[in-house]
């Protein structure tokens, strides 16, 4: 495995950071501009990259993506409709704009996330692949993804092999880790900046150790996400099968409890301010919480050893 970005992947790298710092909020206050959700939507569906798999990328590819729009909070749907995008390429009618649904419990009713803007989710259940049209939207922590119930009853579309079905699996846990690893970059990066302008005592809070521990602590768990996310993202396409959801399942459970940690410590850098509504780093934790629950993994379900 060879981790370097090619040189088109560092130009899609750099053309999804060009966007979402662009367009992506630089506030909370950010959030409710519709205009500025109307350009940036506009300027993700020109991209075409919400169909990057049907056009042939690999999963580092749309893992590339999936991390600089996590970074910038870009709150327009990709995950979702790109997760679709990859079950939709399996099928042999044209089923149209998609986002994805899934199933929280195997009893339990489908649930379809990244729906701004969507009407109809696909959801997977074991083999097969069932089509639903978009119900309320339901109230979520994450300010950013807006999830809508699925209403029943949903039809059934085709049917993947059981390669198919390992290989999207690993893809979904793939998209969320890449999507956490952004959170995270983007929470550290609002948290360093803070902490070089505020000042205690005359002398800025990075200086003290209390403060510039726990971002380089953040640091060395951003470089440790990045090292396993990008074997995981290599591993969907590249791997047998089974291997590729074992790497992804480590990824997931390493880069959840990194963002989390990251973005705790991003709270905290910011002292009393930090826990106003008005800072937005507030809204990268919010997303990481909910990004980690999306295709949730648990240690027991890796055998090696971690801990």
């Amino acid at each position: 495995m060879d981790v370097r970005l090619t040189t088109e992947q560092r130009q899609l790298r750099d053309a999804a950071a060009r966007l979402a710092d662009d367009l992506g909020p630089g506030s909370v206050h950010d959030l409710d501009d519709a205009d500025r959700v109307a350009r940036l939507e506009k300027a993700v569906d020109s991209t075409g990259w919400r169909a990057l798999r049907s056009d042939g990328a690999s999963g580092v590819e749309v893992a590339i993506v999936a991390e600089e729009f996590g970074r910038g909070l870009v709150d327009v749907p990709f995950l979702g409709p790109a997760l679709a995008d990859d079950l939709r390429r399996h099928l042999a009618a044209d089923t149209g704009p998609y986002t994805i649904a899934v199933f929280p419990q195997p009893a339990g009713a489908a649930e379809a996330t990244d729906t701004r803007g969507f009407r109809r989710a696909l959801a997977l259940r074991q083999d097969q692949v069932l089509a639903g049209r978009l119900g309320e939207v339901r109230p979520g922590a994450d300010l950013t993804r807006r999830n809508a119930e699925v209403l029943e009853p949903l039809e059934p579309l085709g049917e993947l092999s059981p390669e198919q079905v390992a290989r999207w699996s690993a893809l979904a846990l793939v998209v969320t880790c890449a999507d956490l690893l952004g959170v995270a970059r983007g929470a550290h990066a609002v948290a360093c900046d803070y902490a070089k302008l505020r000042q205690q005592y005359g002398k800025t809070i990075g200086s003290y150790q209390a403060v510039s521990h726990p971002l380089a602590e953040g640091l060395a768990l951003i470089e440790g996400s990045v090292s396993v996310l990008r074997h995981a993202a290599w591993a969907v396409d590249e791997l047998p099968p089974a291997e590729a959801i074992q790497a992804a399942l480590v990824a997931k459970v390493y880069t959840a409890r990194a963002a989390r940690t990251i973005g705790e410590t991003a709270v905290q850098v910011h002292g009393g301010i930090g826990n106003t509504w008005e800072c937005l780093v507030h809204v990268f934790l919010r997303r990481a919480l909910t990004s980690t629950e999306l295709f949730p993994a648990s240690l027991e379900e890796i055998d090696l050893g971690l801990s």
